[in-house]
């Protein structure tokens, strides 16, 4: 199994007797699943078939699917909306007091629907069951191809993806082993403070010793990285899953960000903040190529 991207292009073409056609799919980024289907208005059987395909491919993306039909003869029939027409000349009549003749009539004919050209030829396809048919199983297979490049896209997102988890736990490891000498480092800074400020010693060592452990255990860091170990095999197991795991991935993002915001503002050396700083680059971009990720 292997994730899917929200990218993809694909297009498909047919012919029959009475024309020929050819659908284009087209997915990009988006936050749910937003599909816009274009078929001439006399399909609605297509067009209803082909969103309900969608719903059963996808579960996120922003789609256009497109249907575009040629007539065989060339799509030159023209039809006249007589009912449309009619209303449109007896408002003329009623406002101008003549008949809506030459000029007049040409721009009542010019309104939208009253005359269509070539439409006529298009819901004639409503009725041939065979046409519908084969423009659906078009549909079905242009959006199966989207499916597919969309998932060659995961291929490609899944390596990157990987590769910066495999990264994020190779600088935590890092991180553990300078994280291990923080409280010492904590406690020597301390002391050498406690002494250029309290020259005759006025301060008890039990006193010292005290501030020391609260001072370690504020910089102590180990459930950070124990959490940052755990998230990472959280990101592994979701990449394994195949499922849509976008969202996922983007909230593991965020929890990844925000044990390294945490991890640099208890850091008290330089190389565990370089570490801290390191994870941030690389969660950043893990963050970036999850926002692609259905």
């Amino acid at each position: 199994m292997t994730i899917s991207s929200m990218t993809g292009f694909a297009r498909a073409s047919g012919s029959a007797d009475w024309g020929s056609w050819v659908w284009e799919a087209k997915s990009v980024n988006g936050r749910g699943l937003d599909s816009r289907v274009s078929t001439p208005s006399a399909l609605d059987g297509v067009d209803h078939a082909i969103k309900a395909g969608i719903s059963q491919r996808f579960v996120r993306g922003s789609l256009q699917i497109s249907l575009r039909i040629e007539m065989a003869d060339g799509g030159a029939e023209m039809s006249v909306n007589e009912g449309a027409l009619k209303v449109l000349m007896e408002a003329y009549e009623r406002a101008d007091g003549a008949l809506a003749t030459g000029a007049a009539l040409a721009t009542l004919m010019s309104f939208k629907g009253v005359v269509d050209v070539g439409a006529a030829s298009v819901r004639s396809l409503a009725d041939n069951a065979d046409a519908i048919a084969a423009l659906i199983k078009s549909g079905e297979e242009v959006l199966d191809q989207l499916k597919e490049t969309r998932l060659e896209e995961g291929r490609k997102l899944d390596i990157l993806l990987s590769g910066h988890l495999s990264d994020i736990a190779r600088i935590t490891a890092d991180a553990v082993a300078f994280a291990a000498d923080q409280v010492t480092y904590v406690q020597a800074i301390f002391r050498k403070r406690m002494t250029e400020l309290d020259h005759d010693g006025h301060v008890s060592e039990d006193r010292i010793a005290s501030e020391i452990a609260v001072l370690a255990t504020k910089a102590d860091v180990t459930e950070e990285l124990d959490r940052l170990l755990a998230h990472i095999k959280t990101g592994h197991d979701l990449l394994k899953s195949g499922d849509a795991v976008g969202r996922n991935l983007g909230f593991l993002a965020q929890e990844l960000n925000r044990e390294a915001n945490t991890l640099c503002s208890k850091s008290a050396t330089l190389d565990l903040t370089n570490a801290g700083l390191a994870l941030k680059s690389v969660i950043d971009q893990f963050k970036e190529q999850a926002a692609n990720v259905e």
